[in-house]
């Protein structure tokens, strides 16, 4: 999968600005079905082209999967995600973690093990 090719410039500023409108509109919510995110999209003064980077942020995984199969688009939610959080935190690192489960404890824990073991000092 991959992000969606139409990015805001600003991304900061686009979930700042969406995400106030979508609270205004809607009341403070964990999660907004994707036409809230698309309508706030819209009112905060954005082309529909950039959305799908609200609906990553601001729906739930389910959501956005169902929404992006109806229309025939495939996009990399937790990718979308992860650059929306690290861009509001100011490019702080965001981590997305995939695991394997077909891989063994040791292959995914293999660095951290050191620092696991220090626990039990």
């Amino acid at each position: 999968m991959r992000s969606c090719t139409v990015a805001p410039p600003d991304k900061k500023l686009y979930g700042k600005q969406v995400g106030e409108v979508l609270v205004r509109n809607y009341g403070k919510k964990r999660y907004y079905p994707a036409v809230e995110v698309k309508k706030a999209s819209l009112g905060a003064g954005y082309p529909l082209d950039y959305s799908c980077w609200g609906l990553a942020l601001f729906t739930s995984p389910e959501d956005f999967a169902a929404y992006h199969e109806a229309i025939g688009q495939a996009c990399d939610y937790a990718a979308m995600k992860g650059d929306m959080l690290a861009a509001l935190g100011d490019g702080a690192a965001v981590a997305t973690i995939t695991l394997d489960f077909s891989e063994s404890w040791l292959d995914l824990l293999g660095d951290a093990l050191p620092s696991l073991f220090d626990l039990f000092d």
